[in-house]
């Protein structure tokens, strides 16, 4: 690893845990917004995000959306971001919008009962499936992934094709996990993770996640399902896209997709050579753990925050 790997390590890992600081947390939520989360956020309100939604749009981009939110930890708070995702696809339809939803089980309840994040993401499914729309299932952190996996499965049980979930290239488990779903011709996005997790379960070389990311994207891109392939990093695009395109995978079984703020001309560039795009566009007011891991995936992001703040 050479030296910018090794401080770029170093900084993925203090910015994740300074994120439970509670003055760090006090300081970002009065001026983060100002300060450079609205280059990844997409508003605190359901309308700020729709205006942002329509924009990329109309620029020939495909967007899903996110409720930012995770650990709930009360069965009425849980019910509650259900009713928001409700209006949230009522909305979507309504303004006749190219945009589904992405979801975090944990928002919905799972640390407090598997069966009642079952319930809940089931109603959202189920409105989707109503409107023609999809429901993407986020992956989290590595204790969860088993509970998430067994969710998905019985939603495609109980016959609903219009949800997915995540792959974290990370994880020394995913390989094995990917063999398991591809029988279900799975609708799957892959990443390559963005929680701290220990060396016991995830790969701590970036040079072995990539590596790993690309076995993935190849191994997924030749089953039956559908494939997001969720980096920013040109390279890994140009090699899964040159990779379909020698094993003949038509372009309608898999899409690229990138986060709202992050290589916004990277994104135009493909979208013009004939590749669907999707900017994963969040909102909302708990917008404040999103925004961490955007700068520890991309501690270069750190930057962009810093001239902010000289610039108050």
């Amino acid at each position: 690893m050479g030296l910018s790997g090794i401080v770029n390590g170093i900084l993925r890992k203090f910015i994740l845990a300074s994120s439970g600081n509670r003055l760090v947390r006090r300081f970002v939520a009065a001026h983060g917004m100002r300060l450079g989360a609205s280059r990844f956020v997409a508003g605190e309100t359901l309308g700020e995000c729709v205006v942002v939604l329509r924009r990329l749009n109309e620029a020939g981009l495909h967007t899903n959306t996110t409720l930012l939110g995770e650990d709930v930890l009360d069965e009425a708070e849980a019910s509650a971001v259900v009713e928001e995702y409700l209006a949230i696809l009522e909305r979507l339809q309504a303004e006749e919008l190219r945009a589904n939803v992405a979801l975090k089980l944990t928002h919905l309840g799972l640390e407090i009962d598997e069966e009642l994040a079952y319930a809940n993401v089931r109603r959202v499914v189920e409105l989707a499936a109503e409107l023609g729309s999809f429901v993407r299932i986020d992956m989290e952190y590595s204790a969860l992934v088993d509970p998430t996996f067994r969710i998905f499965r019985r939603l495609r049980e109980d016959g609903l094709v219009n949800v997915g979930t995540v792959l974290q290239s990370y994880l020394y488990r995913t390989p094995r996990d990917l063999d398991d779903l591809l029988p279900l011709a799975p609708n799957l996005r892959l990443v390559k993770g963005a929680y701290l997790e220990a060396e016991a379960v995830a790969y701590p070389r970036k040079a072995d996640v990539d590596a790993a990311y690309l076995r993935l994207a190849e191994r997924s891109l030749r089953g039956d399902g559908y494939t997001a392939i969720a980096t920013h990093d040109e390279r890994m695009i140009e090699h899964a896209l040159h990779f379909a395109e020698r094993e003949r995978i038509g372009r309608d079984r898999f899409e690229l997709q990138m986060l709202y703020g992050v290589r916004p001309q990277l994104q135009l560039d493909l979208v013009r050579r004939g590749y669907k795009v999707l900017v994963a566009t969040p909102f909302g007011p708990e917008w404040f753990p999103f925004f961490t891991r955007r700068l520890a995936e991309r501690p270069a992001n750190l930057l962009f925050v810093l001239r902010n703040l000289v610039r108050r």
